[in-house]
C-alpha cells in the first residue's frame, strides 16, 4: 500500500507529487480531469475545477473588475512596460477573485486561475471580426506585446505561477468566422515561418507560457487541435514547450462532425490526445474511456496529458497552503481599486491615435461655450468595452468625459442614428434619417462637434454579430445609418472632431476629407471617455500608433479566404494606404539626428547597434514612439518592403533630447526562403529610424523626416533549416 500522503508531501517536487497522484487514479477519474469542467475527486479531497477563464483586457465574465482598452488598443501603445503593468494588474484581480470564490466554495466557471488569453493571431485581413482581440498585423510587435502580457499574468516567482497564460489560437487562424469549424487554412512554408508562427514561437520560448490553445480550423489539412505538425513536432519537439494544450471550445467535435477527418467522437478524442491536446473545452473527451477500451489510445498516453494538467495546478499552488503562495496574499482591497482605474486611464491615453489634425486640436476650454457630442457611440458603454470584458464599477463614456471636462459649458447630446440596421421603432414609422435633424440642429448651435461613430461587439466579434458574415465585417465602411449621419453633420459649417470607437481598420475617407481632426479611440475601456477628453483638451498628448494598416477598401486585397501574405499588411501591400501601420500624430514635435550604426560592414551572424538622437522641439512635454525598420535591398526571394525590427516609447520634456539605441539581431536580418528556412545572405540593407514607417505618406503627414543608413553583410549564414514540407 502506497503512502497516501506522498502527493501531498510539500517536501517532494511537483513532478513527484503529480506522478504519485496519477498512479492512484482510475481511468474514469483520469478522463474526468481532462474536461474543462473537471469533476471533484472526493477520495483525494480535490474539489471540482473549471479551467475556463478570460482576461483579454481585464478579468472577464467574473463580476466586477477593472476593464482596460481592448487588446488592439493595448498594442497601439507600442509600450512594453505599460503592457506588463496592465497584465500584472489583471493577474492581481484574477488572484483576488479566485481566492474569494474558493473561500465561498464556489468552483464554477470563471473562478479559476487558468486564463485563455492573450490572442496572438495576426490580422492579415481587415474584415476579420476578431481583429480587435489581437495585437495587430506585425509579427514582431505581436511577439513583443504577447511576451510582456504573458509575463505579467504568470509572475516571476521561481516556484509558483501567478496565473496560467494561454496563447491562442495555434495556429494560422484569422477568419472567416462563419467557416471556422470546417475551414482549411492553406499557408506556404515561407508564410508559416515568416508570419503565422513567429509570435507563437517567441512567446512560447521567451515567456515560458504555460498553456497553448489550438484553433478551430485546419491548417494545411490537419485539424489544429489534433495536428501532429503543430502540437507535437513544432510546439514540443522544436520549441521545447512543456506546458499543456487546450482545445478551443467545441473544436474536438469539429474534427469528426465538420472537418470529417475521423468518423466518431472516440476517434476524434484519441487523435487529439495522441497528438498533444491535453484538455477539452467541450465534452468529447468523455469518449476517451471507450477509446482506450477499443485500443485507439493507451492509458499511458492519457497519463502524459494528465501529468501536464496537474503540474499546472501544482505550480499555481492549488494543492499547497495559501500561506506558502505569495500570490494568495494579494489584499482584496486592490480589486477594482482607484489605483487600477488610474492604470486603465493611463493605458487608454497611450492607446488612442491621432490620425488627422488641421490645427483644431487641442481644443481650448476657455473659448468653448457650447459643444455638441453626437453619435451612437457618444454615450455607449458597449463601445468602451469591446468583447471578453468584465463589469467595471466606473464607466466614463465620451459624453461623460466631456461633461466633466467642461463643467461651465453647455454640452448638447444627440444619438443621431442607430449603430446599424433599422431603428427598433421602425415598425411605428421611424426611418434611418429620423434622428439626423436633431443632430444637425445641435451641431449648428455648437462651437465644435465631437462626432462619435464606429461599431461594437454586436457587429464585429467572434462568430457573432448582426451581420450575415458571422462577426466579420461585410466591408470597411461605417454602417449606412452612420454614413448618413456623418454626411449630414459634415455639411454643417462647424469644426468637427471625428472619433472612431471601433476595433479595427475602417474606411475613414469621408472624415479624412471633411473633419478637422480624426481620433482612433478603439474600444478604450472603462476610463475611455475621460482619457479622450483629456487628450482633446490638451491635458495629455497623443502618443498611440496604428498596429494595423487602414485601407481605402478591401477591393485590392486578396480574397478573405486566401491565407497567402502576398498583397497583405504594410509589408506586402503595394497600394496607397489611407493610414499606415505605425502612424500617429502628437501635439509635440520631434526631431531626429545623428543616426549611427556600430558598423557599416558586418559578418553574417553579427549583431548591429543602431543609435539616434531624438529631440522634443516643441514647447510642450510629449512621448514619441521611435520606430526602426529594416529593408533588404538585395534578397534572392520575396521579402517585405521593409519590416519593423525595433521600437521604443520615449518620454521627452519640452526641449529635451535623448539618444535611443537598438540592437538588431542576426535573425532580424535573415530572410525566409520558399521552403521555410531562414538564412542571412550577403548583401546590402537599409535601416530607417523615425516616428513612423518610411513610406512617403506617413512622413509627409507627420511633417517629420525619417533617417536612413546603409550597411552591408558579408558572407552568408543559415539561421534555421526548413522545419517541414508542405
Amino acid at each position: 500500500m502506497k503512502n497516501n500522503s506522498l502527493w501531498k508531501n510539500l517536501e517532494c517536487d511537483f513532478d513527484e507529487r503529480v506522478g504519485d497522484l496519477i498512479s492512484r487514479m482510475t481511468l474514469e477519474e483520469k478522463v474526468s480531469q481532462m474536461l474543462y469542467t473537471s469533476f471533484a475527486l472526493s477520495r483525494f479531497d480535490i474539489p471540482e475545477y473549471n479551467w475556463w477563464n478570460e482576461c483579454l483586457h481585464g478579468v472577464a465574465r467574473a463580476g466586477t473588475a477593472t476593464v482596460f482598452p481592448q487588446a488592439i488598443g493595448l498594442a497601439a501603445m507600442f509600450d512594453r512596460e505599460m503592457m506588463r503593468i496592465v497584465a500584472d494588474v489583471i493577474s492581481d484581480e484574477a488572484r483576488i477573485k479566485h481566492h474569494i470564490a474558493k473561500d465561498k466554495k464556489d468552483f464554477g466557471i470563471y473562478k479559476g486561475l487558468t486564463y485563455w488569453s492573450p490572442n496572438i493571431n495576426i490580422v492579415r485581413d481587415p474584415r476579420w471580426g476578431r481583429a480587435h482581440e489581437t495585437y495587430g498585423e506585425d509579427p514582431y510587435l505581436i511577439a513583443e506585446m504577447g511576451i510582456q502580457f504573458c509575463n505579467g499574468l504568470q509572475g516571476d516567482n521561481e516556484k509558483y505561477l501567478k496565473l496560467v497564460a494561454t496563447v491562442k489560437h495555434f495556429a494560422v487562424h484569422s477568419g472567416p468566422e462563419a467557416d471556422r469549424h470546417r475551414f482549411d487554412a492553406i499557408a506556404s512554408a515561407k508564410d508559416m515561418e515568416e508570419t503565422y508562427l513567429y509570435a507563437f514561437e517567441r512567446t512560447v520560448m521567451e515567456s515560458k507560457v504555460a498553456s497553448v490553445m489550438g484553433a478551430y480550423n485546419r491548417t494545411n489539412g490537419e485539424a489544429c487541435c489534433a495536428s501532429e505538425t503543430l502540437l507535437q513536432y513544432l510546439l514540443r519537439e522544436i520549441w521545447g514547450f512543456d506546458g499543456y494544450v487546450v482545445s478551443d471550445c467545441g473544436a474536438i467535435q469539429d474534427i469528426w462532425m465538420d472537418h470529417k477527418l475521423v468518423d466518431s467522437p472516440e476517434a476524434a478524442a484519441a487523435l487529439a490526445v495522441r497528438n498533444g491536446c491535453d484538455l477539452n473545452c467541450g465534452h468529447v473527451y468523455e469518449a476517451l474511456i471507450q477509446a482506450v477500451q477499443d485500443g485507439l489510445l493507451s492509458e499511458e498516453e492519457i497519463d502524459i496529458s494528465l501529468s501536464r494538467l496537474f503540474l499546472a495546478r501544482m505550480k499555481l499552488g492549488m494543492f499547497d497552503p495559501d500561506e506558502m503562495v505569495e500570490y494568495a496574499q494579494i489584499p482584496v482591497e486592490k480589486l477594482d481599486s482607484d489605483e487600477h482605474h488610474a492604470i486603465s486611464y493611463e493605458a487608454a491615453v497611450r492607446s488612442m491615435v491621432l490620425l488627422k489634425n488641421d490645427g483644431l486640436l487641442p481644443l481650448k476650454k476657455d473659448s468653448l461655450k457650447t459643444v455638441a457630442v453626437i453619435g451612437p457611440n457618444a454615450d455607449s458603454e458597449m463601445a468602451l468595452l469591446g468583447n471578453y470584458f468584465g463589469t467595471p464599477s466606473i464607466k466614463k463614456t465620451v459624453l461623460a468625459g466631456i461633461q466633466e471636462a467642461l463643467p461651465e459649458a453647455r454640452i448638447l447630446y444627440a444619438q443621431g442614428s442607430v449603430l446599424d440596421g433599422d431603428p427598433p421603432e421602425a415598425m411605428w414609422g421611424e426611418t434611418l434619417d429620423s434622428r439626423i435633424s436633431e443632430a444637425v440642429d445641435m451641431a449648428e448651435r455648437a462651437d465644435v462637434v465631437v462626432l462619435c461613430l464606429g461599431l461594437d461587439c454586436s457587429i464585429e466579434g467572434e462568430e457573432s454579430g448582426n451581420t450575415t458574415e458571422g462577426g466579420d465585417k461585410r466591408d470597411l465602411q461605417l454602417p449606412l445609418p452612420q454614413r448618413m449621419l456623418l454626411e449630414a453633420v459634415g455639411k454643417v459649417d462647424r469644426p468637427i472632431v471625428f472619433v472612431g470607437l471601433v476595433g479595427s481598420a475602417m474606411d475613414y475617407s469621408f472624415a479624412k476629407e471633411n473633419a478637422n481632426a480624426i481620433v482612433q479611440a478603439w474600444y478604450p475601456g472603462q476610463m475611455g471617455g475621460k482619457a479622450l477628453a483629456d487628450l482633446l483638451f490638451g491635458v495629455r498628448d497623443f502618443s498611440g500608433r496604428l498596429p494595423i494598416t487602414f485601407y481605402d477598401s478591401f477591393n485590392d486585397l486578396p480574397a478573405f479566404e486566401d491565407y497567402s501574405m502576398e498583397g497583405r499588411t504594410y509589408k506586402y501591400y503595394e497600394g496607397k494606404p489611407q493610414f499606415s501601420f505605425g502612424y500617429g500624430l502628437s501635439y509635440a514635435k520631434f526631431d531626429y539626428s545623428d543616426l549611427s550604426l556600430s558598423n557599416d560592414v558586418i559578418d553574417a551572424g553579427d549583431f548591429l547597434t543602431v543609435c539616434v538622437n531624438v529631440k522634443n522641439i516643441s514647447s510642450i512635454d510629449g512621448a514619441e514612439v521611435v520606430q526602426v525598420y529594416l529593408e533588404d535591398v538585395k534578397a534572392s526571394t520575396r521579402v517585405p518592403q521593409h519590416a519593423l525590427v525595433g521600437f521604443e516609447r520615449v518620454i521627452l520634456n519640452a526641449g529635451e533630447e535623448k539618444q535611443v539605441c537598438f540592437e538588431i539581431s542576426p535573425e532580424m536580418m535573415s530572410i525566409v526562403r520558399d521552403d521555410g528556412s531562414r538564412i542571412i545572405e550577403s548583401g546590402k540593407f537599409n535601416i530607417y529610424v523615425g516616428g513612423s514607417q518610411p513610406d512617403k505618406q506617413s512622413i509627409k503627414l507627420r511633417d517629420q523626416k525619417c533617417l536612413d543608413k546603409k550597411f552591408e553583410v558579408v558572407s552568408s549564414k543559415m539561421i534555421k533549416s526548413a522545419l517541414f514540407k508542405l
